[in-house]
């Protein structure tokens, strides 16, 4: 059954510049180029990445073009959207590295065959500093200052960096490259993307939709799920990475995450516990296998559900001597999960960490780990003490 296309580019979205232009669009009787940036900033897509990856599905479903550009030369910049300081500039080299997966990393979710892949590199690194000039001239310092995360540092006295000013007129210059028809983004994107229609509108094309996905909150439920915060589940996790990383979700995330990540409602008077187990085998059928995520589930079920620790398998963590926070701190790395001391400490006065079975109780004990031993760090994660 073919979906109504209105109702299908609409879904799950936050907001819509307009819906009036979509509707024209979408009536235009032609493919239409849908456009989706991500800088390679770190080598891993995450679950926040594919709320704009589904979409631009749902476009392909609907026989338009995904025109998915690797932001390697905005990329040297890094978006300062939602920013309350300068990123770190990372290295052209670096950059190549992250980008070298991404196309295998989208199409997980993106048709190949309806899948434009461009560098933006392939035309930003070719712009004089005449052309720049003049690009420069068609945005206001007023306008940039206007944004919320540059009015915040301009008024806390905080640097803002004259390089980061130039990110939102690259970006809308993608848009006039690749001649964009809608350009996607997260809510906290809509003045770059508004920007691209501006350019857009200067050299005499047809001005882009905005259409803008919610933002997805990361393994803490409180901040954006990203790649700098350490909070995220990446799309190259393994399956018991992801399925593990899904039941450390609050609770309180859980209908948001059904809603965004499944297009449904969370099944109600269900468990928490068991739609956790159901939304996380989900995630790992879409973006490995049906057979495994059965497996996972089932495995995490004996690990950690029925309390049989002693015939799972589980990570290996080197043995060590140290006070407990720092040891916990430490064992949550093995899972990829940055954990601050505070963290830890909440988490031992609570009763959620286990040694053999034996609740620590004090962040500052001494503890020594023997190999053989396990370590239960909370309700989902767990490891093997082995040899240092």
């Amino acid at each position: 059954m073919v979906p109504e296309p209105l109702a299908h580019a609409l879904r799950g979205a936050a907001k819509v510049v307009s819906e009036e232009e979509l509707r024209a669009k979408l009536n235009l009787g032609r493919p239409l180029r849908i456009k989706l940036g991500v800088d390679p900033t770190s080598p891993d897509l995450h679950l926040g990445h594919s709320l704009l990856l589904r979409k631009l599905r749902d476009f392909q479903e609907l026989g338009h073009q995904a025109v998915l550009i690797i932001g390697d030369f905005t990329a040297l910049i890094g978006d300062p959207s939602g920013r309350s300081i300068t990123r770190p500039q990372i290295s052209h080299e670096e950059i190549e590295r992250n980008a070298a997966t991404y196309r295998e990393q989208a199409f997980k979710v993106l048709e190949e065959a309806r899948t434009e892949v461009v560098y933006n590199s392939s035309w930003l690194g070719k712009l004089r500093f005449a052309d720049v000039l003049r690009l420069n001239s068609r945005v206001t310092l007023q306008q940039m200052l206007h944004r919320d995360d540059f009015r915040g540092r301009w008024e806390k006295q905080q640097p803002i960096h004259a390089h980061e000013i130039q990110y939102p007129i690259m970006q809308g210059w993608d848009s006039v490259m690749v001649n964009a028809d809608v350009e996607l983004g997260g809510t906290d994107q809509l003045f770059n993307i508004l920007v691209g229609r501006d350019l857009q509108r200067a050299e005499g094309q047809p001005e882009q939709v905005v259409l803008l996905m919610p933002i997805l909150e990361g393994l803490d439920g409180v901040r954006k799920m990203s790649k700098s915060l350490g909070n995220y589940i990446a799309l190259t996790d393994s399956p018991d990475e992801m399925f593990g990383k899904i039941m450390s979700i609050s609770d309180e995330l859980m209908e948001k995450y059904y809603s965004l990540l499944l297009h449904r409602a969370m099944p109600p008077g269900t468990h928490p516990l068991e739609a956790k187990k159901t939304l996380g085998q989900e995630i790992v059928s879409t973006y490995h296998s049906t057979a495994l995520a059965e497996k996972t589930r089932a495995a995490w079920t004996v690990r950690f559900s029925e309390r049989r620790l002693d015939e799972a398998e589980l990570p290996a963590f080197p043995a060590r001597t140290g006070d407990a926070a720092a040891v916990v701190v430490a064992a949550f790395g093995t899972f990829k999960l940055a954990k601050s001391r505070s963290e830890a400490s909440r988490l031992i006065r609570q009763g959620s960490v286990q040694l053999d079975g034996k609740k620590l109780s004090q962040p500052g004990d001494q503890v020594s780990l023997s190999p053989g031993q396990t370590l239960r760090l909370d309700k989902t994660h767990a490891v093997r003490i082995t040899a240092a």
